[in-house]
């Protein structure tokens, strides 16, 4: 068995799709939706990394809710967060906040920084040899 990536919730997941292609220069390979009978924002959006070994789904969902960051009593929490190497933090914060992300209010750690998606999934980018 071999993980080839996770798959995100969104009320938007064409739109999702398209920022993090943007961000991370993967490509969208795959597209479908809405379904009859659904609104215009149901489909599903899958992304390839440049090497093809790993991807990004995103799936509709019509409940969707934003997870709080940090977490609170009685309000959606974040399932999971993709960890993102980078090899300059300050330069990889500034690209995702041109690509329409957000720096997090809350940082925990000094060396790592929350962003947030358009849909409002946290996502951590931290510095690595990424070839590494």
């Amino acid at each position: 068995m071999q993980i080839s990536g996770p798959t995100l919730d969104a009320a938007d997941p064409v739109t999702l799709g398209h920022f993090y292609e943007r961000m991370l220069g993967w490509e969208i390979v795959d597209v479908e939706g809405p379904r009859p009978g659904h609104p215009p924002e149901d489909g599903w959006v899958k992304l390839r990394s440049p090497g093809g070994d790993l991807k990004l789904e995103i799936q509709w969902d019509p409940h969707y809710t934003p997870p709080a960051w940090p977490s609170r009593s009685g309000e959606q929490s974040m399932m999971m967060h993709l960890d993102i190497a980078v090899d300059d933090l300050d330069a990889g914060v500034s690209w995702a906040v041109s690509c329409g992300a957000a720096v997090a209010a809350h940082q925990p750690q000094g060396d790592v920084r929350v962003m947030l998606d358009p849909a409002g999934h946290p996502f951590c980018l931290f510095e690595s040899a990424i070839d590494a």
